[in-house]
């Protein structure tokens, strides 16, 4: 399945864009992602997000507002895109314009975007709420922060897991099957495979 990614923001946070059979699905919206949207020509129909974590979200509404596409998200991630204050009652000097989601999304073994079929992992522990996106037919999955090249989503931000993190990756990532691309939010690209030989920090 062909798609594209930029990288934006001081966190250098990842987000996708995938063609799907009914319309354009993005999956996270981290600063500077309208602006590549517009410069590809890209109009997203459907805004994914993996998680809530601030360098994910702060283009969230404008993205709703410039290209009118509809937005996802688990209920936990859903006060941090709709309450501006929420980052600063954990002592973080952020704030984001506020957006409320048009649906919600938990975990299912089938469920249907823009008319692509993927199956929805809930991997809690770099954040509460963190959804992995699984496009069995193409070994792809969009993992958010849970797991990385050679490493794994922080666990020491409020509602972090590590033990539940590592937990997660090992009964629910793994099984997926070595080939399984990984498009993590950080970083480049990897494969089960390779993270189950190799990753440092789940073995």
């Amino acid at each position: 399945m062909r798609y594209e990614s930029f990288c934006g923001g001081i966190y250098e946070t990842n987000c996708y864009v995938l063609q799907a059979p009914q319309g354009t699905l993005l999956f996270d919206a981290p600063d500077g992602c309208c602006d590549w949207l517009q410069s590809r020509g890209i109009t997203p129909a459907v805004l994914l997000l993996t998680h809530g974590h601030f360098d994910h979200v702060p283009e969230v509404a404008e993205v709703k507002r410039r290209f009118g596409c509809t937005i996802g998200c688990h209920r936990e991630t859903v006060p941090m895109i709709a309450d501006p204050d929420f980052f600063r009652s954990f002592g973080f000097q952020l704030e984001i314009e506020p957006v409320q989601p048009d649906f919600l999304i938990e975990a299912t073994p089938s469920r249907d975007f823009a008319g692509l079929e993927m199956q929805v992992l809930e991997v809690p522990g770099h954040c509460p709420g963190s959804l992995c996106f699984f496009v069995k037919s193409e070994a792809l999955l969009i993992g958010g922060d849970v797991l990385f090249a050679s490493g794994v989503g922080r666990w020491d931000l409020p509602g972090g897991d590590g033990e539940l993190l590592f937990e997660g990756i090992r009964n629910k990532l793994y099984p997926l099957g070595d080939d399984v691309t990984v498009l993590p939010g950080h970083g480049p690209p990897t494969t089960i495979g390779a993270e189950r030989r190799t990753n440092p920090f789940v073995r």
